[in-house]
C-alpha cells in the first residue's frame, strides 16, 4: 500500500538528541574523552575570563564545535554555525539543546580568538596525549619526525617589495593585474601584504613556489600517535632545526631512535641527534652521514618501514582537517589550528586503536 505524503508540522518532539544518536556512533567514545579533557582544563579556562560582564560562549562548547569543524571538514565558521542550527548530531556533540539559539559567526570567531591568548590548543593537545599514556598507548623509545608545507591564505599577487616602488598594476583595486616579469622575488626583499609572516618556498625542484608555513610532527612509532606538533616559517633548515628542538624537549635519559627521510641525512643533524641521546634512523643518501654502526641493526630497517606512516598523519590533516591551505593568517593563529588539528587526529587514532583491540 502506498504511503501518505501529507505533511503536518509537529508541535513537540519527545525524543531527545541523546536518544537520536546511535549507541555505536563513532563520536560517542570521542565525546567521552573530550569531556574529560575539557574538565581537566577548567582551571585554565577560569583564568582566561573575567568575573564580570556578559557570559561568553562556554569555551567547552566552543572547542567541541571547532573539533566538529575539523572532523567533518566544514570549510568555514559561517557554515559551521549553519550546521549547528539544524544538525542534531552536531548539537548533541557540542552540548546544545534542541531549542538553544546558535551563535552568530562573528561572535563565535571573537570568542575563539580569546583562546589564542591562553595557549589552549597546546594544553588540549597535551591532555589528549596524557589520556593516551593513561591507556598505555604510548612508548618512549622510538619516534619519527617530518615536516610539510601548509599553504598560506595569501596569493602571489600580495607578494610585494618591502621597500621601493611596487610592481606595475592596472586600475582595478579589488583584483589588480600584477606584472612581475623580469623581477626577482625573494623573502629578504619581498613579503606578502596579506600575510607578512608567510614565506615563498618550495620543498622540491620542479614544483611552483607558494606562500607557505611549515608544519612539523613527531610521531610515536608503535601506535602512530602525534607526540609533538609545531608550526614555523618555511625555510630550508626549519625541518631539521625543529626536529632537534622536539628531540631536546623529550627529556629523560633513555636512548631513543628517530626515523626521518633523506632530507635529514646531514652531518650536522646526525651529530646533534647523537649528542641528544637519539640514534638517527634517517634514510641514507648516496653519500650518507649514517654509517654501519646504525644501519647494521634490525631496528634501523624497522624504523625505515614505520617512518612512512607519518605521511598518513599529514594526509589526514590536509584532506580532512583543512590544513592543506590554511584559512587563517599569521603564524600564531595558523600554529594554533595546526596543533589543535593534530589533537583531533590523536582523538580519532585513539578511538580506532581501541576499537581494533576490542
Amino acid at each position: 500500500m502506498r504511503g501518505d505524503d501529507r505533511q503536518q508540522q509537529a508541535m513537540w518532539s519527545y525524543i531527545s538528541a541523546e536518544e537520536r544518536v546511535p549507541k555505536d556512533h563513532p563520536l560517542r567514545p570521542m565525546r567521552t574523552i573530550v569531556n574529560g579533557v575539557l574538565g581537566d582544563l577548567s582551571a585554565l579556562f577560569e583564568r582566561l575570563y573575567s568575573d564580570t560582564g556578559r557570559p561568553s560562549i562556554p569555551p567547552e562548547r566552543l572547542l567541541r564545535a571547532l573539533l566538529l569543524q575539523v572532523l567533518y571538514t566544514v570549510r568555514s565558521e559561517r557554515l559551521l554555525m549553519e550546521e549547528l542550527n539544524y544538525n542534531i548530531l552536531f548539537r548533541w556533540f557540542v552540548g546544545l539543546e534542541m531549542d538553544d539559539p546558535v551563535w552568530a559567526p562573528t561572535v563565535f570567531t571573537k570568542n575563539r580568538d580569546r583562546l589564542l591568548d591562553g595557549e589552549v590548543a597546546e594544553a588540549f593537545f597535551e591532555r589528549v596525549l596524557e589520556v593516551a599514556r593513561e591507556r598505555k598507548l604510548l612508548s618512549d623509545e622510538h619516534f619519527t619526525v617530518d615536516g610539510t608545507l601548509i599553504e598560506a591564505w595569501a596569493s602571489l599577487k600580495s607578494f610585494q617589495k618591502k621597500e621601493g616602488p611596487q610592481s606595475d598594476r592596472d586600475d582595478d583595486p579589488s583584483n589588480p593585474t600584477v606584472n612581475f616579469h623580469g623581477e626577482k622575488r625573494k623573502n629578504d626583499t619581498h613579503e606578502s601584504t596579506t600575510d607578512p609572516e608567510s614565506r615563498l618556498y618550495t620543498k622540491s625542484s620542479g614544483q611552483a613556489a607558494k606562500l607557505s608555513y611549515m608544519g612539523h610532527v613527531m610521531m610515536e612509532n608503535r601506535t602512530g600517535l602525534v607526540v609533538d606538533a609545531r608550526l614555523t616559517q618555511a625555510s630550508g633548515t626549519a625541518e631539521r632545526e625543529t626536529a632537534l628542538e622536539m628531540l631536546a624537549d623529550l627529556g629523560g635519559s633513555q636512548q631513543v631512535t628517530v626515523g626521518a627521510d633523506k632530507g635529514y641525512d646531514t652531518e650536522g643533524f646526525v651529530e646533534e641527534c647523537r649528542e641528544l641521546g637519539a640514534t638517527p634512523h634517517v634514510a641514507q643518501k648516496q653519500r650518507s652521514a649514517v654509517d654501519g654502526r646504525t644501519t647494521r641493526h634490525e631496528g634501523y630497517q624497522i624504523s625505515q618501514r614505520v617512518r612512512k606512516r607519518i605521511e598518513e598523519i599529514y594526509g589526514w590533516m590536509k584532506t580532512i582537517g583543512l590544513m592543506r591551505k590554511t584559512r587563517h593568517r599569521g603564524k600564531r593563529r595558523v600554529g594554533w589550528m595546526f596543533v589543535f588539528t593534530a589533537a583531533a587526529y590523536n582523538l580519532v587514532r585513539i578511538r580506532n586503536i581501541e576499537i581494533a583491540s576490542g
